[in-house]
């Protein structure tokens, strides 16, 4: 008597996760503060120009955690060295 045996691979369905581009909240608060962000964010970009493992950001909706949508940041700005990040 011979027994076969049969097994079916699970098909591992890729999810889509939607990240939104907007939060719905306001950057900043004031007239003060906008400036204060504008600021760092020219003077970090013109530090940096010419470097191209850095990255400058400003008014950007950040996920810290891949996966995970509903954790996010939205700094201000932001800088990354040796950036990962690719838009």
């Amino acid at each position: 008597m011979e027994i076969t045996m049969i097994s079916q691979l699970e098909s591992k369905k890729k999810l889509t996760i939607i990240y939104p581009e907007k939060d719905g909240k306001h950057k900043t608060d004031n007239t003060k503060q906008f400036r204060w962000i504008t600021i760092i964010h020219s003077n970090l970009s013109w530090l940096f120009a010419n470097d191209e493992m850095v990255f400058v950001a400003g008014n950007l909706l950040w996920y810290p955690v891949e996966g995970s949508p509903q954790i996010t940041q939205a700094p201000g700005w932001l800088l990354e060295h040796q950036s990962w990040y690719h838009q």
